[in-house]
């Protein structure tokens, strides 16, 4: 069963789907029959890659009309911001259109801290777009990563591509259970950590203990304007939501710096920073500028509190350090 042979959703509907691919050639064969299938219709087509991809897929896609690239290891380094930052906005500009995205939010070489992020990502899409006119293939190099990593795929895709043959996934799962297998406790901050306890009217100090720190750890200034508004954001709500004391852990690590706030609200909507608010909301752009200021942002919740570590590298660009699971390792 080929892609365009299978059933077509609603007009309105969500189509997602893993593309399990082995070579340079099952990539660009795999992708250009998706894009070509889309153009034809007259639907819009964003192709979201990391930059190592880019180049590949341009030769052999060409360019211009309705057709646009991004580096998806620039624009979603923090997988928390590919949903509203990459997919909602693109559907959203072409609204009432269908439109059809490639997204490879894991790739070998991504950062192990993020790939958490990156399956989360994967299966709230099912939950975000469910209704929105928008046909995402998301390509896995079946080669190259870890098997544990193609089982997770499997289990955020209703329905995976190999050899062109289009299958329902009989390892997809309940979206919020596969957000919630996920929802795991941080390792311990390393001995240098630096520790604040605060209240509402300690917050003055905690922004300027975080930008104290990321200045010493050699961030660039508008980077330490970033995360100090972020966890601002975040530490502003965990002393409003519990009505008490909150922490600020802050340390520096090989891209630059983390800050972790700890607070004993429990955040339960799993989606939250993951969409653009109602226009005539006043509510829930917090965790969403976030999500976009830094490089990664990482949320464990259980019965009683709520972590949010906030990654920011020293400069601007792709995320380094430690990979995702790849085959053999």
């Amino acid at each position: 069963m080929t892609w365009e042979s299978a059933a077509w959703p609603e007009a309105g509907s969500l189509r997602h789907d893993a593309l399990f691919y082995r070579s340079d050639d099952d990539y660009v064969t795999g992708i250009r029959s998706f894009v070509e299938a889309g153009l034809a219709a007259g639907e819009p087509v964003l192709i979201a890659v990391p930059g190592t991809r880019l180049d590949l897929l341009r030769a052999a896609l060409g360019g211009g009309g309705e057709l646009r690239f991004v580096d998806m290891a620039r624009e979603g380094r923090n997988p928390g911001w590919i949903i509203p930052g990459v997919l909602h906005a693109f559907a959203d500009e072409h609204t009432p259109a269908r439109v059809r995205v490639v997204g490879e939010p894991v790739w070998p070489g991504r950062s192990a801290l993020a790939y958490p992020g990156c399956v989360q990502h994967e299966a709230l899409t099912n939950i975000a777009l469910a209704d929105r006119a928008i046909s995402i293939l998301c390509p896995y190099d079946s080669v190259r990563l870890d098997v544990d990593v193609i089982a997770d795929a499997a289990s955020t895709h209703p329905y995976l591509i190999r050899c062109g043959d289009r299958q329902p996934s009989v390892g997809y799962g309940r979206p919020e259970t596969v957000v919630d297998a996920f929802n795991q406790p941080f390792p311990a901050p390393p001995p240098s950590v630096s520790t604040l306890f605060f209240e509402a009217d300690g917050l003055s100090g905690m922004r300027a203990m975080v930008a104290a720190l990321a200045h010493e750890a050699g961030l660039e200034r508008d980077r330490i304007e970033d995360l100090r508004v972020a966890a601002n954001e975040i530490a502003t709500n965990a002393v409003v939501h519990s009505g008490g004391p909150a922490a600020a852990r802050v340390w520096a690590d090989e891209e630059g710096l983390v800050c972790e706030i700890i607070g004993s609200s429990v955040l339960t909507d799993r989606l939250a920073g993951r969409l653009p608010p109602s226009p005539v909301s006043d509510t829930g752009r917090g965790l969403l500028l976030v999500n976009y200021l830094c490089d990664l942002v990482q949320v464990h919740t259980d019965a009683t509190s709520t972590t949010v570590r906030l990654h920011m590298h020293r400069r601007a660009g792709p995320a380094a350090g430690p990979v995702a699971p790849t085959a053999g390792t």
